[in-house]
């Protein structure tokens, strides 16, 4: 398996906080480049002058940068976009610059070539009992019973590949029973909301930070065959966004929230108020080593965990009101 390098440029005092969204993603191999290592040196009384390794000093006049390293297929490539969306949203609050540029760099390879080579591995696939998900530009035969869920992620988050969307849509098949309405809070390609309409809700309210995902979504639910009498899709956040919030609405059969935990874990105070009694909470996204933090923030706001599915290191909990 090849694997294609990303520099994320930043700040010395940024380097831990990055780290943890990067551990966050489940990008859990890095080297941090940093100028200040060498000063940390220079100042350390103690240190044996007598050899210095090169690395060490590299780091003299180095810009301080994480480097990380990405698999050239369909779950690296959905990596990349997820770290470019969370760096944005970062960098779009940063007044202060204390993350500074958080430019990126993915080495000899043009993003452009990238963005087009992984689709060779796309190939359609089985999720659950009833769905089968086929990217846009394949063709697949001898479905069966299963219905076919299009999709062309563009550079939103959301193949169907990834340990946390593949747990979302197994959920969906076991809670949905006809005529739901699903809210999506972080929609990125709009996977889950078609999903959740193949399988018989009865409509889909998407959201999403980013535009380019609400647009995507928005193509990607047409493409499905349903019209916009069925879905609608709003770029926002409902953190920090009231007015969002109050367009949402409420009396919600489910609300799907496949993002990280620290996201989750902030949204957890207004699931409550979108969903009807009784309504269903699905949370994905959340590795292992956060997952007491989510359990304990849903527990804080009235939500009670049902279940907890895990795939290699990644869960998704299922949780009603």
């Amino acid at each position: 398996m090849e694997f294609k390098k990303i520099d994320i440029y930043t700040e010395s005092n940024a380097v831990y906080s990055l780290t943890m969204l990067l551990s966050e993603l489940g990008i859990n191999g890095f080297e941090i480049h940093d100028s200040a290592d060498f000063e940390d040196f220079l100042e350390n009384k103690e240190m044996n002058w007598d050899y210095v390794d090169d690395d060490l000093m590299n780091l003299k006049n180095v810009k301080t940068h994480i480097t990380c390293y990405l698999q050239d297929n369909v779950q690296g490539m959905e990596m990349f976009y997820a770290l470019k969306g969370a760096l944005k949203e970062i960098k779009d609050k940063d007044s202060d610059n204390f993350y500074g540029s958080l430019e990126i760099e993915t080495g000899s390879i043009r993003e452009e070539d990238w963005a087009n080579n992984w689709k060779q591995y796309y190939k359609p696939f089985n999720i659950g009992n009833k769905l089968i998900i086929k990217p846009t530009w394949e063709t697949v035969e001898n479905v069966g019973d299963r219905k076919i869920l299009e999709i062309d992620p563009a550079s939103s988050f959301g193949t169907g590949q990834h340990h946390t969307t593949k747990l979302v849509m197994e959920t969906l098949e076991e809670v949905i029973e006809g005529g739901e309405r699903v809210l999506d809070l972080g929609c990125g390609s709009g996977i889950l909301s078609i999903a959740a309409l193949l399988l018989g809700a009865e409509s889909a309210v998407m959201t999403d930070v980013f535009l380019n995902a609400v647009n995507t979504a928005s193509e990607n639910v047409e493409q499905n065959g349903f019209d916009k009498d069925r879905y609608t899709a709003y770029c926002g956040n409902i953190i920090d966004d009231k007015a969002l919030r109050e367009k949402i609405g409420v009396g919600y059969d489910i609300i799907t929230a496949n993002i990280v935990a620290d996201v989750i874990i902030k949204m957890c105070p207004y699931f409550k108020g979108f969903l009807k009694e009784k309504g269903t909470v699905i949370v994905s996204g959340v590795i292992t080593e956060r997952l007491d933090e989510v359990l304990e923030a849903l527990k804080e706001n009235g939500i009670n965990v049902q279940k907890i599915k895990e795939e290699k290191g990644w869960n998704a909990v299922l949780c009603n009101v």
